[in-house]
């Protein structure tokens, strides 16, 4: 961290909206600055020290960041590509661009040079912020081959020297350059303060690209503001949440939460030193609220019981005591059913025994708003994370819609609904059953793509390409992507995604592509979760040396034969799985067989694996399977191997 930066003064106005609300983000930092200076607005991890900050540092080291930009020529209408993982200084950045009415464009930081174009292709972006060395190389072979971007400004410096100086650029140099100018010009801090407008572009997102390259979702700053208010008046958030920050940047949510919620109420937002610790660095944050996607649940889940095997007798007497209790009383109670006086003791013990424990081993025993998104959670890990006391509640979105259309209200929780349109946000079902929204946190249309725009947005309404309906209670269920219903040759109509989900809730599946289009039944390809299979091998004494081999041992295929078995015992007798194979790797965003933010391109996968698909519908016992893989280079290889066949039985 560097030395915290001098206050700027003399800002005491900023553009408002009519309800009095900052009509822009810097607007907000402004407000920030001038009404809770000494709050801290950010807590980071470095070398094991809980660095913090405050708004007035804060909305200081921002304004010398839009300064220095704008030396270098960073302007209105322009891109800023931001590629690393949660830094504030890359947070600040984006924010920095949108003072200059430019905009940031966040890049998952794992997306391979040769895909850096696709999202780099939008807002001419000249300039483009790095976290380190690895983004840095990957941003000077793009410049090679695209002439942009001209000049990239780097945070961390090791392994940067003897690097071309008219190309890179320290951050700390950046921020020396902005604070001269700031001093030169006493009136530019106003100026970078009231130059944006509702209307400019508060962040250029990228749709997840399922069906192709990936589409530039442009959310304004009505729109960003829109959002975070209709989630506040739904109950979602509060001003002053502790919020941790460990979700890719160049996922809405995170832009959602991390920065557009995180300035307009306040927030306290603590950074994780690096992605490898971020659980740990969750229970010393302990925040008030937690947004993950199931599967991290279902990973916190499985963390708790291999602890607790590895824990002593009594440990595991208590929490065997206690867990299934108090799952029941809480299965009971969404049915209906408040617990009687007697479990509400019961509960109380567990608390002091168990669940207080457990929560503050995870780091959620401060959480009032627990969230989960992206796709269905299990039953097993809902219920069992709400019987702990944590109040986990399911939200709908799309990047769109500025992640925030539907969320579970507090006290109104089901197993499979995902709760009531937000305040401020309609939804109906059309004819065809697709789920169709209007609202202001809604885009206009796709950035440079008025076609794309035209089918998304017919009549004044987002077609969310979801199929769901409404419960009585008003209720939002959704079922999957409409796109994705399909036929078996028998006719029977069925969403694939949907089955999927399913599946996947257990911890064992990681990945599952359902198959059955125009063929007599379902037929599964799995991919089995290296880490809680592993750990289910070594308890069962099954020997294996790397994932390949583990996912063809008899014993492992029993077991996602059990989990099948028991998905089909939910599902009409005509659209049960058959067939399967465990797949000897797992489905890819490297190797093009799932987005980044982990769907399915069911497209290629059909492609890709033809002959074993085939198979599965031949009656054949193994196939010989030829596996496309990507190492961390960029260069390409193969994995083959005779995979097993089996019936589900």
């Amino acid at each position: 961290m560097n030395a915290h930066v001098p206050p700027v003064r003399f800002v005491t106005s900023w553009p408002t909206r009519p309800d009095g609300v900052p009509a822009t983000l810097i607007a907000a930092l402004a407000r920030n600055a001038h009404e809770s200076a000494d709050r801290v607005a950010f807590r980071e991890r470095d070398y094991g020290i809980w660095q913090e900050r405050t708004w007035r540092e804060v909305f200081a080291e921002t304004l010398a960041l839009a300064a220095a930009f704008q030396s270098i020529g960073l302007g209105p209408g322009q891109a800023l590509t931001v590629i690393g993982d949660n830094r504030m200084r890359l947070y600040l950045s984006m924010i920095a661009a949108t003072a200059l009415r430019a905009f940031p464009s966040p890049v998952f930081p794992d997306v391979p040079p040769e895909e850096l174009t696709h999202y780099t292709r939008y807002g001419e972006p000249r300039i483009a912020v790095a976290e380190d060395q690895e983004q840095v190389d990957k941003l000077l072979e793009l410049r090679e081959r695209t002439g942009r971007p001209h000049r990239i400004v780097y945070d961390d410096p090791r392994g940067l020297s003897g690097y071309p100086d008219d190309v890179i650029v320290s951050y700390d140099e950046m921020l020396l350059r902005g604070r001269a100018l700031l001093a030169a010009k006493p009136a530019l801090a106003t100026d970078l303060v009231s130059h944006a407008t509702a209307e400019d572009i508060a962040v250029l997102m990228h749709s997840s690209g399922t069906t192709g390259a990936p589409k530039g979702v442009p959310l304004r700053h009505r729109n960003v503001i829109g959002g975070v208010l209709n989630a506040r008046a739904g109950g979602v958030i509060d001003e002053h949440e502790d919020y941790y920050a460990y979700l890719p940047a160049a996922w809405v949510g995170d832009f959602m939460f991390s920065l557009a919620a995180a300035v307009l109420l306040r927030f306290t937002v603590n950074i994780p030193e690096r992605q490898e610790t971020v659980l740990r660095d969750l229970r010393e944050a302990a925040p008030t609220w937690y947004l993950a996607a199931p599967r991290a649940w279902d990973n916190m889940l499985t963390r708790v019981q291999v602890g607790i095997e590895d824990s002593t007798r009594a440990k595991r007497a208590l929490f065997k005591y206690f867990v299934p209790r108090a799952i029941e009383i809480e299965r009971r109670r969404l049915a209906g059913t408040p617990p009687s006086v007697v479990e509400r003791l019961l509960m109380f013990a567990g608390e002091i025994l168990v669940f207080g424990p457990v929560k503050d081993y995870l780091g959620v025993s401060l959480v009032r708003h627990a969230f989960t998104g992206g796709e269905a959670i299990g039953e097993d890990t809902f219920l069992f994370f709400r019987a702990l006391g944590v109040n986990l509640r399911q939200i709908y979105g799309q990047t769109e819609s500025c992640a925030l259309t539907a969320a579970q209200a507090d006290g109104a929780v089901t197993l499979h609904a995902i709760g009531n349109p937000l305040p401020g946000v309609e939804v109906r079902i059309d004819d065809k059953g697709e789920i169709l929204i209007k609202s202001s946190s809604v885009i206009d249309g796709y950035f440079d793509d008025p076609e794309a725009s035209g089918k998304a947005l017919a009549d004044g309404w987002l077609h969310t390409g979801d199929a769901g309906y409404f419960e009585n209670g008003g209720d939002l269920v959704v079922l999957g992507r409409v796109s994705e219903v399909v036929h078996t040759a028998a006719g029977e109509r069925y969403i694939p995604n949907y089955i999927e989900n399913r599946i996947k809730f257990s911890p064992y599946i990681r990945n599952v592509a359902v198959l059955g289009a125009g063929r007599a039944g379902l037929c599964a390809i799995a991919c089995i979760d290296h880490e809680a299979v592993g750990h289910w091998a070594e308890d069962e004494g099954i020997s294996f040396a790397s994932y390949a081999e583990l996912s063809q041992r008899p014993q492992v295929y029993d077991l996602t034969a059990s989990v099948l078995r028991h998905v089909n015992e939910l599902l009409p007798q005509h659209l049960r799985v058959r067939r399967f194979v465990n797949l000897h790797k797992d489905f890819d965003a490297d190797d093009g067989e799932i987005t980044r933010t982990r769907k399915l391109r069911r497209n290629v996968i059909e492609e890709r694996y033809a002959s074993l698909i085939d198979a599965l519908y031949s009656g054949a016992r193994t196939v010989e399977q030829d596996a496309r893989i990507v190492y961390e280079s960029g260069e390409t290889g193969t994995i083959r191997r005779t995979l097993s066949i089996r019936e589900v039985g």
